[in-house]
């Protein structure tokens, strides 16, 4: 199951015996900053010699880590199978979260800390097999490993007994049964709004032992398949930890619903049972970063909590946090350039506190400082609290592992490129832009490109503002926790990320499944810069084209394998041999065209004027590039246009766009264009085919409205045949020609309109005179046209020296600026 987490958590756990009486048993909350600061206050009085913690043993050997300076929460312990690096599981920890407040204070005291649930070597069989069974495995599974989660809310919210095998919600029941409709604003109420204070440390988990206790009693023991054996193999620790130190020196802190199974007395041997035959595979663990939009439910997360920011802010500000929290909003919006003053902060803390008081709650929480902020910062708008939501209440916080923790090889010289190119992976999403004539750009634009060939994408093109130059790249960026198990995955290319997308890029030429993919992937390589996988792949790409009979195939192949030819400059790469397989390609569509073109269907005919349209664009920057090429292909091109532009057998829309293409190259002059028009919108010509043939010529986005604005003759011919055509056939044209001529910029049709209604006795092209229609004349005004000469010299650069200060003298520099 792909992308998806299930740490165990969500709703208030545990209770704990105090000394004397066994093993401690601290049940929490996952996530939970009350939890948390409620372990913190346990340990400290208890002062075990051992502490269980719920997660993987295999991390045991990763603990001493949390302490390294360089450890910064939220991380994850990170699992994957040795064999399918694809397969993995995530145990994500917050500062906030009870596990590593009981890491820390392990580490701070010198006392062992230990992991004791199920191993992730069975987790990750386990999830294998399971969904083998139910035939939805892609083959990449990635899950938390401590099973479905407390916090999902799956159970029967009505308080009946759930059906088998559903997991209820433990906090969600418990709020239930307090009268709220909100299990959040109930933890809130009585776990995060309660202090620690003076009284018995191990008092709430005492409650909420019981709590659990009987939810269990009503709802049965079961929820998941897998927790009978998870408790079984937690109490076999928890035993081996009592042998050694003696069960009062024993801490565990584990999720709630998880403690009555820990206090119920069961055989040795009927543990082991249950774990009798469990499938295992070959695992590895580490530390990768995490973020709290990965905490939150909304990213699917089922142990995740719905506000990881405010609770980081509620632990890490236990005294005055509603003022503490107001502060930082109002930072936030005035860096947005909103208006808030010191004078907002302080009334929407007095609406929160009268807002929590006429709710009947001990202090304002999350949605009463919501609703103030809303009032009185944001004006009453939900706009300017959508962001307040999406920065601070989730947050954009990526935690950072130390360099020593284990790694593949694969991310080691990934972190090593990112240090080098000081291109920081953020969680919040942001916009770069590269400038490839620069060198540090371009390693970071190879760098990106490589990671895409390997499939982490960390980055996503978009179109650059305000450029359309190749030297120029923007790209958005966004770091997300999955990256890490995509680098895992792709480490078995290669031990550097230029090695593993080299080795990529020849796999995938061999297994493309056509030639238009081939070509695609000879473009990533240029843009990668892949110099040494680009032979293997023009060596695929050669293959496939000369076995490829289908013009179409063909056509659909060639512009990407001549826009990768303009990287060439930019990026200095040699795409001598490129252009030549181009330039065979390129012969070879001609060839074929003119016979793949006669005897189309509507769709078909639709398809070909497609590739009509990008070979066109193809070839003109294939003759234009600097490679050498054995025939001047433009010529070539055109000859192969006018073939088409005349042979009937052709539809008529790709006789349409053969005619257009030649008339905006100049190959032929408006007249002959207008003569080609009245061949095919003659008598004998049917009314559907003649439409096609208009579309051809005018619509496709060429610019054929502002054609039909200064050429009065094309427009006097569609129309004179568009009035012509008989009422019966005009409903069969009628939708062909609303397509093409609605696609025309508002304006145009205006304009167009206009020069229908005057008539045709008034129309340049009919009465051949051109008199009296203003912006219309017989012959182009070269004068007037000279006359904005200069200007234009001046703004190209291209003015000699003494010519542009002679002209700045006379004005006309501040009327180029």
């Amino acid at each position: 199951m792909p992308g998806r987490e299930r740490v165990s958590g969500g709703p208030p756990r545990s209770g704990g015996g105090g000394a004397g009486e066994g093993p401690l048993l601290l049940g929490v909350r996952h996530h939970g900053p009350g939890s948390a600061r409620a372990v913190r206050a346990a340990l400290e009085a208890a002062r075990p010699r051992v502490v269980l913690i719920e997660g993987p043993p295999e991390a045991d050997a990763l603990v001493p880590l949390a302490a390294d300076e360089g450890m910064r929460p939220p991380v994850a312990l990170l699992a994957h199978a040795v064999d399918e690096p694809g397969r993995s599981a995530f145990w994500p920890l917050a500062e906030f979260s009870p596990e590593w407040v009981a890491i820390h204070w392990a580490l701070d005291h010198g006392v062992p800390a230990r992991f004791i649930d199920l191993p992730a070597a069975h987790t990750l069989a386990w999830e294998k097999e399971r969904e083998e069974a139910s035939g939805d495995s892609d083959g990449n599974g990635s899950s938390d490993g401590n099973g479905e989660g407390e916090g999902d809310a799956d159970g029967d919210q009505d308080g009946a007994a759930p059906l088998a095998g559903v997991r209820i919600d433990p906090l969600r029941a418990l709020a239930g049964a307090a009268g709220y409709d909100d299990p959040e604003r109930w933890w809130e109420d009585v776990v995060e709004h309660r202090g620690v204070g003076d009284g018995d440390p191990v008092a709430p988990f005492a409650a909420l032992e019981e709590a659990m206790g009987a939810l269990r009693e009503t709802y049965g023991d079961g929820g998941h398949e897998r927790d009978a054996v998870r408790e079984a193999y937690m109490r076999l620790q928890v035993r081996a930890a009592g042998r050694e130190v003696g069960d009062d020196g024993v801490a565990v802190v584990c999720g709630a619903w998880h403690v009555p199974a820990l206090r119920r007395r069961a055989s040795v041997a009927a543990d082991r049972a249950l774990l009798k035959g469990l499938p295992k595979v070959k695992a590895d663990l580490t530390w990768v970063p995490w973020t709290h939009r990965r905490l939150a439910r909304a990213s699917g997360y089922g142990a995740g909590i719905d506000s990881p920011g405010w609770y980081a802010h509620l632990f890490g500000a236990p005294d005055r946090p509603v003022e503490r929290w107001m502060t930082k909003v109002a930072g936030l919006l005035r860096e947005e350039d909103r208006l808030v003053s010191s004078a907002h902060v302080i009334e929407a803390v007095r609406l929160a506190e009268a807002l929590a008081v006429l709710r009947g709650r001990p202090l304002p929480g999350l949605g009463e400082t919501t609703d103030a902020v809303r009032a009185v910062m944001c004006d009453g708008s939900d706009v300017p609290l959508a962001l307040v939501r999406d920065r601070l209440v989730v947050g954009d916080v990526l935690g950072e592992v130390p360099a020593s923790a284990p790694a593949v090889p694969l991310q080691r010289d990934l972190d090593r490129q990112q240090r080098r190119l000081r291109f920081k992976p953020e969680a919040r999403e942001r916009e770069v832009e590269l400038d490839l004539r620069k060198e540090t750009d371009a390693e970071r634009s190879r760098l990106l490109h490589r990671l895409g060939l390997l499939g982490v994408a960390w980055g996503e093109r978009t179109v650059s503002r305000g450029s359309t130059g190749t030297f120029r790249e923007t790209w958005r960026l966004r770091w997300e926790p999955e990256l890490s198990v995509r680098v895992a995955e792709a480490g078995v290319w290669g031990t550097t990320v230029l090695a593993a997308a080299t080795a990529r890029a020849e796999a995938d030429a061999v297994a493309a499944p056509d030639l238009a993919e081939v070509t695609g992937l000879a473009e990533r390589c240029l843009l990668a810069g892949l110099s040494d996988a680009l032979p293997a792949v023009m060596r695929v790409l050669a293959d496939r084209a000369a076995l490829d009979t289908d013009v179409g195939h063909l056509a659909q192949a060639l512009p990407a394998l001549v826009r990768s030819l303009r990287y060439g400059d930019v990026r200095g790469t040699d795409t001598a041999a490129l252009a030549e397989v181009a330039a065979g390609l390129a012969e070879r569509v001609f060839v074929g065209l003119p016979p793949a073109c006669a005897g189309l269907d509507a769709d078909a005919a639709e398809e070909m004027r497609r590739h009509v349209d990008a070979v066109h664009g193809a070839v003109g920057l294939l003759d234009d590039s600097p490679a050498p090429h054995p025939t001047h292909l433009r010529g070539r091109w055109r000859g192969v246009l006018r073939v088409l532009s005349g042979r009937d057998s052709v539809p008529g829309g790709i006789r349409g766009r053969a005619v257009r293409l030649l008339l905006d190259g100049g190959d032929v002059d408006a007249g002959e264009a207008a003569r080609l028009m009245g061949l095919a919108l003659s008598v004998g010509t049917p009314p559907a085919d003649a439409a096609a043939w208009i579309e051809g010529f005018v619509g496709g986005g060429a610019g054929g409205g502002m054609l039909l604005v200064h050429d009065e003759r094309l427009l006097a011919l569609v129309d004179g045949w568009l009035t012509g055509v008989p009422a019966e056939a005009f409903t069969d044209v009628l939708p062909l020609l609303r397509r093409t001529f609605s696609a025309y910029e508002p304006g145009v049709r205006r304009t167009l309109g206009e020069l229908v209604r005057r008539g045709p006795g008034e129309r340049a092209g009919v009465t051949g005179t051109g008199a009296g229609i203003a912006g219309f004349a017989a012959e182009p005004d070269t004068a007037r046209a000279a006359a904005v000469l200069p200007v234009v010299r001046l703004l190209l650069g291209t003015d000699p020296e003494e010519k542009k200060a002679e002209r700045q003298r006379d004005g006309l520099a501040g009327v180029g600026r």
